[in-house]
């Protein structure tokens, strides 16, 4: 059946490993992963032309199930090669007057200690829907990015970022917003990635060209 003549679409089916035929660096990063401690969304894509499937060991860090955080990341987002994220565990405590983690070697110097205490737990990484995270960022333990923000490339994320904000540098910095105040509100109340396949294809069009006024009236549709 020729389905450009009858007008039928494909959708997308998020539950398969490479979204594009004769394409292995590139993946839906969901279907990859095994640990319950990262969660990611729909559509969300991994590039990496060296080790695609290799995303929990080369690039989630630190990530120790013994302190239970989590990497949560939502729908349609962008992940670039050598994004990194740097969890609790790489955090060795300020509390103590030594940074010297010693509960972790407790069997050698007091099997009393909590390995726990070896590091300053800061939280989860969050990850908002339709974010850009840039080839060899960093995004450290307890941040979280807003829905729609740009992480760019090499930048070193250590504060919360902003919904539909652009950040660079190291630390990372806002270096504008992707939209005046009224659009980013709009698109938030929207939650255009929350629809189902089926609507954001029949509205791929609106999405793309940025023309929000028509996106608003579909949306209530």
């Amino acid at each position: 059946m020729n389905t450009e003549n009858n007008n039928m679409r494909v959708l997308p089916d998020p539950d398969q490993v490479y979204p594009r035929k004769n394409d292995k660096e590139t993946c839906y990063l969901k279907n990859i992963i095994k640990n319950p401690n990262i969660i990611a969304g729909d559509f969300t894509i991994y590039n990496d032309p060296e080790d695609v499937e290799g995303f929990e060991r080369n690039n989630v860090l630190y990530h120790y199930p013994i302190n239970n955080d989590k990497l949560l990341i939502g729908r349609f987002c962008s992940i670039a090669s050598k994004a990194k994220f740097i969890f609790n565990s790489a955090n060795h405590t300020l509390k103590s007057l030594s940074t010297y983690p010693f509960p972790i070697f407790r069997d050698e110097w007091d099997p009393s200690m909590n390995p726990r205490d070896a590091w300053d737990n800061r939280g989860d990484i969050v990850i908002g829907n339709d974010v850009w995270i840039g080839y060899d960022a960093i995004i450290m333990a307890g941040v979280t990015i807003g829905d729609g923000a740009i992480i760019g490339t090499r930048a070193v994320v250590t504060r919360n970022v902003p919904p539909y904000a652009i950040v660079g540098g190291i630390p990372a910095k806002v270096i504008r917003y992707r939209f005046n105040r009224q659009t980013i509100d709009t698109l938030l109340e929207i939650k255009w990635w929350n629809w189902d396949a089926e609507k954001i294809a029949a509205n791929l069009e609106l999405i793309r060209s940025g023309n929000i006024e028509s996106l608003i009236k579909s949306s209530k549709a």
